[in-house]
């Protein structure tokens, strides 16, 4: 599990010069110069409390005239640094102005064309006035919009054109009176900077020897640590030549700073040196978890410093191994700093506990972090809450990490917030709660946790829909939507709104496609066969809580009209599901809804009306569901959706929507003059939407089109509008408006002329075709014609419509008619020349996607042309383009019926798979594996023979394929592929596929059901991939020579063997996993029907059952699910699960739908039982226990062996009592005056290293708050961190004095040069 990560900030400012030192107790090297110290102040960055987006920063001050002088002569002029950040400042607050602007312009644009859009329906007379000012409001903001997107990008542009390089060399930069530009390049990592010829060990050793001078300003420090910074990052393997011993003397002088600024640049310069463990060990023994305490408990004020101090802490997590070197002190300060709610690094601190729980659980649980990240979880306000989510759902996985949860109900808190109707709770945590719910109700984890203790969780959930709390109710309705992945109907907004269901039979959903359907005649649905399995148990385990009844209590009970119809519509959705995903035992007994039916059959009682206004409202939305979603009862039919529905709608219905082609003369003739096309000349006074009527019903009647074009001036307005040298269709805005009412209405006129022999006479004789051929000329370098501003141009494109001339077009490609006018408008030449366009990829895109290819025609030819000689981008678009032909069924009728399009796309795909680039290959081959599901066309696929060695893995998914049809089988077979493939699943890929799927559901489940019919209106090579990858030994079965392989090789046995042995193994990971790969292809292999042997002679369905309901490793469980529902295909493995109590959902067809469930629901939901007394003795050892890295560092030994941390002096023994017991907040008043009573009297303890030792042992066994943690630290004199430190470093690293130690040979070499 991957653990959503939320970073402080990015390393890419460095630190820069501070104003003024810190207070903080600490020195640097020696005292400071005169004049070092000015007015200024350090100003934290403001940001959003979870955000850090500042580095280390200060404000310039004004210095005395004793700043003016050399120290050493390494003293920079920042004036310019500190020039060139407000410039960057003032101009990101001039870009954040820009698009301020501009979005209020583009609201001002859309509300204006909503107002001309709703004017339409006026009469021209009322809204001529109204329309001239919108009209001109509209045209002021399109030329705003346009001068603000200017603005705004040439002021980007200013601030991203690169600063001069830098000459001369490196040492230039370290001498007198260097230059500010130079000091630029290399404060913010300009590499240039660099001189080649420059040894780094020498930088390094000049660096080194300038941090070792004491007694200079912060400035001087800081500078020096960013220099080194950029020597790290330039130089990537320097670091691993440092000897940290020495090193480590620098950083201690800079931690033990005064300055806030110099202390973060130790940090840094620490966090860029680590490589591995070893090096965070090495830092660990210059004290760095004491610096690391004192920097985290400090006020906020030194933001700057706690900043680093974090990241460097974060930095050890992704070191490897590096977990093993964060100390449990260092834990429990971060679980002080997340406590404290008005801190703004809380939400970092959580965030990074959730990590570190997810590493090594049992430093979190000794840290008392779980309850804080427990209740953290509970009160919804850590942003993103899902990523404490997971790492919850990570403990919950086997038993061993489970005995880390102190009671086990640690999930349910968020449930709380609806169910505690004394605590009132706010909207905001509501939806906060609503969103961890659901994410762990879409998780196997997390789903099985709380359905374990009787659905106790899940039907306190249900149970808040009982609560008179409107509020409450709604968020728990959108929750059941989003958990069911039910995306609400196109109708739904107008139906909450208070609209009757009557006029909905003709919702745009019935535009949709029919169901496709694979070769062997079943619907393709196979991606979304494990999300549905999961919604039929998320279903069942709702149903099971009472669901269904709390839904009938909110539609009677709810006073808020629009939480009544949410429910209403959310009961007809469930009863929909349930009739489709569950097995018919569920659906037989809850489809009825006695208690409603009951309650609206008793005459004279108080309830019978509600409870008929109940049912009717069901039932309306039902039947509207019906109609808008006929996929489920019509799967398994072959017949075209939309004619379907179109017969099951009124007649009254569809002479309302639409006007017959057979209409008489007179009605035609008052239609037209209705549409106002005769009437005036400006056409946003014509009404569209009855235009597109007349254009898409009457004038395909023959006789009526001769009418409106000999007898009227109709047909001759309507494409004069469209002409493109009349500047009336082509200067329209570019809006989505315009693009359907417009675009829509000129591609079916002409798609209505070409239908007839009148209309294409028409369209030849029109200059409409003519003048579009003109302005292609335009852009065509080989036609002789220019224009200094051609209709095609790229702005117009993107402003005007005239890129609907594209869409004409293709129009006018359809038919062979057209094609011809095409030709004689020599348009195939222009087409050629156009494709070869360098620098007019819009315009090329634009062509290719529009035109059509289904005709044997030139068009073919430039597409071919367009696939091999021009750029990447333009390659991989016109494969793409190639999916919609190569997915048609093909067959021996349809080839000729098709003029062999579908054999034409593939041939093309074939070639497209020995594209130089690789990413041209891949999009082939995805758009080749789908053309596969169809029978006819894999067979030719492989009669292509391609060539698919070269491309390794992208083409497996190919090879697969190939396996399912004997041909196929044959031909890999004689390329010596299937044995080899078949050895290397066994030995190995069948582990992988684990992951991959594992990934794809996990991906498959989170994504929303929004977010899902958002991605299936994106383009398909944008859409995200959430589907199950293939398994060899699925496809390998597919055929009976397959089988008879399998069969041979034994391969199922040894699966079944693992299972048998391994199947309730809980400890390993390796065998888990061993486990999950041999049920994934047992299941693959079960689910068809030739592997229906296999099954026959073994038990591993009695063991996947097992599992299922047995097993404690809960992502064990899930899989042995899924791969019962895949065995559950198969008629044998039916009858089987059958007798083991198992249940499996059918279509109207009596096919199996791959979703299976226990009768007894319960059993899916047995996990082994939390014992909250074992996991508190845990605790308690765990909180003793000396962690990895205390024992590592040898700190804490002593602790380990005696607990009790005493001394001998009497007044000593007192104050680490007194410090104990600040950890007990009814004692911490008390004991802190008892406290500040010792330390008034001045004893030698608190200037003593060895008490402080002491104590910051207590910090370590004992929790304590943020504020009592500083207020022990202020106890001890400053000067008593520094003795500490010093007297470990003398005793650690005696004899090792001089500079020249810490660095790599040659730059003692360097050193030691003359």
């Amino acid at each position: 599990m991957s653990l959503h990560r939320r970073t402080i900030s990015s390393d890419r400012d460095n630190l820069l010069p501070p104003s003024r030192s810190g207070k903080d107790g600490r020195q640097t090297g020696g005292s400071s110069a005169p004049g070092s110290k000015g007015p200024g102040s350090f100003i934290p960055s403001v940001g959003h409390s979870a955000s850090y987006t500042s580095e280390s920063t200060s404000m310039s001050t004004p210095r005395g005239d004793n700043s003016k002088q050399d120290y050493f002569g390494t003293v920079s002029n920042y004036r310019g640094i500190r020039l060139d950040d407000d410039e960057k400042a003032l101009s990101k607050q001039k870009q954040a102005e820009y698009r301020e602007a501009i979005s209020r312009e583009m609201k001002i644009k859309i509300g204006s064309e909503n107002l001309l859009e709703a004017l339409n329906f006026k009469s021209a007379k009322q809204a001529k006035g109204q329309r001239m000012k919108v009209e001109d409001e509209l045209k002021s903001s399109n030329r705003k919009i346009a001068r603000l997107k200017l603005d705004l990008e040439q002021e980007i542009q200013r601030v991203d054109q690169p600063s001069p390089p830098q000459s001369g060399r490196l040492s230039q930069l370290f001498q007198n009176a260097r230059e500010e530009t130079s000091f630029k390049a290399l404060q913010y990592g300009d590499e240039a900077a660099f001189d080649e010829s420059e040894s780094p060990t020498f930088i390094l050793a000049e660096i080194l020897q300038n941090l070792e001078i004491q007694g200079l300003p912060p400035d001087y420090y800081v500078e020096h640590a960013n220099n080194l910074i950029v020597l790290f990052k330039k130089y990537q393997t320097l670091k691993y030549d440092l000897v940290w011993s020495i090193f480590g003397l620098r950083v201690q002088s800079m931690l033990l700073s005064d300055s806030r600024e110099v202390a973060a640049a130790g940090y840094r310069m620490m966090r860029y040196a680590m490589t591995d463990r070893k090096s965070l060990s090495f830092m660990r023994s210059f004290g760095t978890d004491t610096f690391v305490i004192l920097s985290l408990v400090k006020e906020t004020k030194a933001s700057v410093e706690r900043e680093q101090a974090l990241k460097f802490v974060r930095a050890f997590l992704d070191v490897k191994d590096g977990i093993a070197e964060i100390s449990r002190a260092v834990v429990r300060t971060l679980v002080a700093i997340a406590e404290q709610g008005d801190d703004r690094m809380k939400h970092i601190c959580i965030l990074t506990l959730a990590e570190v729980l997810i590493r090594d659980a049992s430093l979190v649980v000794s840290a008392n972090g779980i309850t804080l990240l427990a209740d953290a979880l509970a009160e919804g306000q850590h942003y993103p809450c899902e990523s404490l989510t997971h790492a919850f759902l990570f403990l919950l996985e086997t038993p061993e990490r489970r005995r880390h949860l102190s009671s086990g109900y640690e999930i349910e808190g968020p449930f709380s917030a609806f169910t505690d109707v004394t605590a009132h709770s706010s909207e905001q945590r509501l939806k906060a709660n609503a969103s961890v719910i659901a994410c762990l109700l879409k998780s196997w984890q997390g789903i099985t946790a709380l359905s374990s203790n009787g659905f106790n969780a899940i039907k306190s959930l249900t149970g808040a829909l009982y609560l008179p709390s409107t509020t409450v109710r709604n968020v728990v309705l959108e929750l059941v939507l989003d958990v069911l992945r039910i995306h609400p109907p196109s109708w739904s907004s107008s139906f909450l709104a208070g609209r009757r269901l009557t006029t909905y039979g003709a919702v745009p959903a019935v535009q949709r496609e029919a169901p496709k359907t694979s070769w062997h005649g079943q619907e393709n649905n196979e991606d979304n066969a494990f999300v549905d399995h999961f919604r039929a148990i998320t279903l069942a385990v709702l149903l099971h809580c009472g669901l269904q009844q709390a839904l009938l209590h909110t539609v009677q009970a709810e006073p808020e009209p629009s939480v009544k119809r949410k429910a209403t519509l959310l009961l007809g959705e469930s009863l929909s599901l349930l009739n489709t995903l569950l097995p018919e035992t569920w659906s037989s007994s809850m489809q009825v809804l006695p208690d409603l039916f009951s309650a609206a059959s008793m005459i004279g009682s108080a309830s019978r009306s509600l409870a008929s206004n109940t049912i009717y409202q069901i039932e309306s939305v039902n039947r509207t569901l019906y109609r808008s979603n006929p996929r489920a009862r019509m799967q398994a039919y072959d017949f075209d959706t939309a004619s379907s529905l179109a017969s099951m709608r009124r007649p009254s219905d569809l002479q309302r929507d639409t006007l017959t082609a057979q209409i008489e003369e007179g009605p035609f003739r008052a239609i037209m003059a209705e549409t106002q096309v005769l009437s005036s000349f400006r056409y946003n006074e014509w009404r569209w939407p009855l235009i597109q009527k007349i254009i898409e019903g009457p004038l395909l009647n023959p006789r009526r089109l001769d009418e409106a074009i000999k007898t009227t001036k109709f047909i001759k307005r309507l494409v004069g509008f469209f002409r493109p040298f009349k500047f009336r269709f082509s200067a329209v805005p570019n809006t989505k408006i315009n693009q359907h009412r417009y675009t829509r209405a000129g591609c079916s006129l002409i798609r209505s002329l070409l239908q007839t022999d009148e209309g294409v006479r028409y369209l030849q004789e029109n200059k409409l075709i003519r003048q579009i051929a003109e302005c292609l000329a335009q852009v065509d370098t080989a036609s002789g014609l220019t224009s200094a501003s051609p209709l095609f141009s790229e702005k117009r494109m993107s402003d005007t419509l005239t890129c609907g001339y594209l869409d004409l077009l293709g129009e006018v490609s359809v038919h062979g008619q057209g094609l011809a006018m095409m030709e004689r408008w020599k348009m195939m030449n222009m087409l050629y020349h156009i494709v070869e366009l360098q620098d007019r990829d819009d315009l090329v895109r634009s062509l290719l996607s529009n035109l059509d290819y289904t005709r044997d025609s030139h068009l073919r030819v430039v597409l071919s042309k367009a696939l091999t000689s021009t750029s990447k981008q333009i390659r991989i678009f016109s494969t793409r383009v190639l999916r919609k032909y190569a997915i048609k069924k093909l067959s021996d009728t349809d080839a000729s019926s098709n003029n062999g399009c579908a054999e034409w796309a593939i041939d093309l795909l074939v070639t497209q798979l020995y594209d130089p680039e690789v990413e041209v290959c891949e999009a082939s081959i995805k758009i080749l594996e789908a053309a596969c599901s169809d029978m006819y066309s894999l067979e030719y696929v492989v009669r292509c023979r391609p060539a698919l060695d070269h491309l390794g893995e992208i083409a497996a998914p190919l090879l697969l394929r190939f396996l399912s049809t004997s041909i196929g089988y044959h031909y890999l077979d004689g390329l010596d592929y299937i044995s080899q493939e078949m050895d290397d699943w066994f030995l190995g890929r069948n582990d992988k596929y684990v992951s991959l799927i594992e990934a794809s559901l996990t991906r498959a489940l989170s994504v929303s059901p929004d977010a899902a019919v958002n991605a299936a209106e994106e383009p398909q090579e944008d859409q995200v991939n959430t589907a199950a990858p293939l398994h060899f030994y699925r496809e390998l079965t597919r055929t009976d020579e397959g089988c008879r392989l399998l069969m041979n090789k034994g391969h199922f046995a040894e699966f079944a063997a693992a299972i048998r042995n391994w199947g309730l193994e809980d400890s390993e990971p390796e065998t888990v996993l061993k486990v999950k790969a041999a049920m994934w292809a047992v299941g693959n292999i079960a689910s068809m029907e030739y592997g229906s042997p296999f099954l026959e002679d073994s038990d591993v369905v009695d063991l996947l059952i097992g599992i299922a309901e047995d097993s404690d490793i809960m992502s064990m469980k899930g899989t042995a699910v899924f791969v019962l529902g895949l065995i559950s295909k198969s008629v044998h493995g039916q009858e089987i699960l059958a007798e083991h109590g198992w249940d499996v959902t059918m279509d109207d067809m009596g096919e199996s739908l791959g979703i299976c469930l226990p009768l007894d629901l319960s059993k899916l939901f047995k996990v082994s039982t939390h014992d909250p007394l074992q996991a508190r003795t845990l605790l308690n050892a765990e909180q003793v226990k000396p962690t990895t890295a205390d024992m590592h560092a040898g700190q804490t030994s002593a602790i380990a062996e005696n607990q009790v941390v005493t001394d001998q002096d009497a007044t000593n023994a007192r104050i680490l009592a007194l410090i104990k017991d600040l950890g007990n907040t009814v004692l911490t008043k008390t004991r802190a005056g008892e406290l500040h009573n010792i330390k008034a009297k001045k004893p030698p303890g608190f200037q003593s290293p060895a008490l402080f030792k002491k104590v910051m042992a207590v910090l370590d066994q004992h929790h304590f708050r943020l504020p009592a943690l500083r207020f022990v630290i202020d106890l001890f004199d400053k000067d008593v961190l520094r003795r500490t430190v010093l007297e470990d470093s003398e005793d650690d690293d005696e004899g090792d004095t001089t500079i020249r130690e810490a660095l790599p040979s040659p730059a003692r070499a360097l050193l030691s040069s003359p």
